[in-house]
């Protein structure tokens, strides 16, 4: 007797390990990507001088490395990578579940230790990508509602998801390089509903024992997926490539709150936020500079009538979000020579703001000596706002949106 107990939205004549390959197949493209450009943001925040969230990882800690100002858009290609691509590969993700959802409850679940341990590394890949996806988009969205660290659970998150990502493709490879093989591609886009079949009965259990009707072809069920593929991406890659998408970019609304006329760029956060009041930012504000013989005190008009340096720069979020600007100020090298600093390892940045996990930064001095790593005063030709880090702001090529402190109070040379 034929059993209907799974019901029809479990006897698909699509599901089959064919299809099943080809999700895949795009996965096991795309989600390494989106694992190294994840990895690389850890060590752009620079864990070597204990400024990367989570700090102490023990024996998971990455390579350290001083991390390039050349070009100056990497932090913007690899984390607009990291964000839109992850994004854009949900639809897959959410296929590629459709297509095995009758192997997840099979009884029994074990029957050998071979399916023991295919098991357990469904279990670390499937709880790793939603847990990976549903924090990583309530972070875009600003939304923390689940009352732990993201920056912490992210990374550990992540390494349950690589751990099952790296098991599962060992074991499973073999099997999908097979089932590609047992069908041609393009006879498969060239197949309509009416004439799609259910594939042979596999030992994996995909294909359906009573499989109803197709309601789809499977060239159909292929452009929907890409479809949806497609219209995520047309919703949040604006947020980094910029122009005329960013007004489509809905997927990403951090960094949609604007500031006027030149400044009218994105904000990630703002100078009530960060609780700056005006008596911080008056003509009374000096920055502190210090590493040298002695410490130096210097106004905004001592600054400005230093030389200064004009340079179009991006400033790229962990969110996704990144925008070019043109920054006017003086070089952070020129600062050290000021100082009567000849020789550092790197420079601390502390900001006004009192509070919050990125109210100082620190330098490498490979990003202090870079020609266009700035204290910038002006964005556009006018003065920075006071959201935009007004009297002054760390701009340096590369490097993450946060390191670039607003509301500079001191710039501390240190020896290497």
């Amino acid at each position: 007797m034929t059993d209907h107990s799974r019901g029809p939205r479990l006897r698909s004549p699509l599901r089959g390990p064919w299809l099943t390959s080809v999700f895949g197949l795009v996965l096991l493209i795309g989600l390494p990507v989106v694992i190294v450009t994840g990895l690389l943001s850890y060590i752009a925040y620079g864990p070597q001088f204990g400024q990367a969230r989570p700090g102490d990882v023990g024996w998971l800690h990455l390579p350290y490395f001083a991390w390039p100002t050349r070009p100056s858009w990497l932090y913007r290609l690899t984390q607009g990578l990291h964000v839109g691509l992850g994004l854009i590969l949900v639809p897959i993700v959410l296929a590629k579940l459709w297509s095995v959802i009758p192997k997840l409850f099979v009884f029994p679940p074990v029957r050998s230790p071979a399916q023991a341990l295919e098991r357990l590394s469904l279990i670390a890949l499937v709880g790793g990508a939603l847990f990976e996806i549903i924090t990583g988009v309530l972070n875009i969205q600003y939304d923390y509602i689940f009352g732990f660290d993201f920056y912490t659970a992210h990374y550990w998150g992540a390494w349950v998801f690589i751990a099952g990502f790296v098991t599962h493709t060992i074991l499973k490879v073999p099997l999908m390089v097979r089932s590609l093989r047992s069908r041609s591609f393009r006879e498969v886009l060239r197949t309509s509903r009416a004439d799609t079949r259910p594939e042979l009965a596999d030992e994996n259990g995909l294909v359906a024992e009573d499989p109803t009707p197709a309601t789809i072809s499977r060239r159909g069920a292929l452009a929907l997926v890409g479809g949806g593929a497609a219209l995520v991406a047309v919703l949040s890659v604006g947020q980094t490539t910029g122009g005329f998408l960013r007004g489509a970019a809905l997927l990403l609304p951090r960094g949609r709150s604007y500031g006027d006329g030149p400044n009218d760029f994105q904000i990630n956060r703002t100078a009530a936020a960060a609780q700056i009041t005006p008596e911080q930012t008056d003509d009374t504000w000096r920055l502190a500079v210090a590493g040298g013989a002695e410490p130096v005190q210097l106004s905004r008009s001592q600054l400005r009538a230093m030389p200064s340096h004009t340079v179009s720069l991006p400033i790229a979020c962990v969110e996704g979000w990144s925008t070019v600007e043109t920054w006017t100020g003086v070089r952070l090298r020129d600062l050290a020579d000021v100082a009567g600093v000849t020789a550092f390892g790197s420079a601390k940045v502390t900001s006004l703001e009192r509070s919050g996990a990125f109210n100082q930064a620190v330098l490498t001095a490979d990003q202090v000596r870079n020609a266009d790593a700035l204290l910038a005063l002006e964005v556009n030709g006018a003065e920075l706002s006071l959201d935009h880090g007004y009297p002054a702001r760390i701009i340096v090529p590369a490097l993450p949106g946060v390191h670039n402190t607003k509301w500079v109070q001191s710039i501390e040379f240190r020896e290497a």
